[in-house]
């Protein structure tokens, strides 16, 4: 037999409040101290309660969803797969739906009317659907900033991808590299603007070039094998390749083996973005592992505050990230 659901007035008896103190904490409303709203959530986590999402859309005249728009190549993306996931799983807990935007579509006209809010993920300035989406009267969160003159979103969490760039490049130049290459996105969103900058401003840092190389914004393993390929061959000095973009570094790997390159001796490899593909291969691959279901989460939660009201429109919210180092950089396992 399936258990009764909890309702708010068995949380409010676990946590030793009113049902009003209960129903003011989970909705981010009323005057409710800091410490007393985290109890009750934590009871109301723990006890395994779901809001009924169809009162609660009918108190609040809301759908009880909100939309993801992803970047046009992230259908074979892990990375943005497991973000999706992630910020799902948040908004289920709030009781919101999430409808997934079709590549290239907008929510202008009735979308916009069944969605309470929209997540933008990796905006690019030459997606011509992100003004659209910005400007659609329902409270926007991007996963990166957005770099193009449109309005302002309603909320942004941002991960400081400088940082994470350069600590690959410190890294690889910790191991003795001192002719570092980048094949950097291609592409108008703030990852791909921020990785081609702080390549440039660590070249100059360190008096040395990085070289660039530019490669599609999804780029497969054959396409950095090609560049990867004509990179050595056009300067043989290359002693480090940082591969930006998801899924890619593989390729990487196989153009040094063919060229007679020994991958964490006389080249070193690293990616600016984790996954199963560098785990995975041989050798195996150092990274930035983004965290991308906990990103999608942090995004999810975002909106969902700036909905009911915790979080004031404009907030910003920083999302941190792990380098994880392996033997394409340290030769351990060679």
């Amino acid at each position: 037999m399936t258990p009764p659901a909890v309702t708010l007035l068995d949380v409010a008896r676990a946590a030793g409040v009113s049902k009003s103190t209960v129903s003011d904490a989970l909705q981010g409303s009323g005057r409710v101290a800091e410490a007393t709203r985290d109890r009750v959530r934590a009871v109301a986590r723990e006890l395994g309660y779901r809001p009924n999402s169809a009162a609660r859309r009918l108190r609040r005249s809301s759908t009880g969803a909100v939309g993801l728009h992803l970047p046009q190549t992230a259908t074979r993306l892990d990375y943005y797969m497991n973000l999706a996931f992630g910020a799902v799983q948040r908004a289920q807990e709030e009781g919101l739906d999430v409808v997934l935007l079709a590549p290239g579509g907008g929510a202008s006209g009735p979308l916009a009317s069944r969605v309470d809010g929209l997540l933008v993920i990796d905006p690019e300035v030459g997606d011509t659907a992100v003004p659209g989406l910005l400007d659609s009267g329902v409270p926007v969160v991007t996963g990166e900033r957005y770099l193009g003159p449109s309005p302002a979103p309603a909320g942004a969490v941002v991960c400081d991808n400088a940082a994470s760039l350069t600590a690959l490049l410190d890294h690889v130049h910790e191991r003795g590299a001192r002719r570092p290459a980048l094949l950097a996105p291609e592409g108008t969103s703030a990852w791909a603007r921020a990785l081609r900058e702080t390549a440039a401003a660590w070249g100059t840092a360190h008096r040395t070039e990085v070289t660039l190389r530019t490669v599609p914004f999804a780029a497969t393993e054959a396409d950095t094998d090609a560049a990867t390929r004509e990179l050595l061959a056009t300067d043989p000095g290359i002693d480090a390749v940082v591969s930006a973009p998801d899924g890619a570094a593989p390729g990487t790997l196989r153009a040094a083996a063919g060229l007679g390159r020994t991958v964490g001796a006389d080249l070193l490899v690293a990616s600016c973005v984790d996954g199963t593909a560098n785990r995975s291969a041989s050798p195996a691959v150092t990274a930035v592992d983004l965290r991308p279901a906990d990103y999608g989460r942090a995004c999810a939660e975002l909106l969902c505050d700036i909905l009911a009201g915790r979080a004031a429109p404009g907030a910003v919210r920083h999302h941190t990230w792990v380098l994880e180092t392996r033997a394409s950089t340290t030769g351990s396992a060679l």
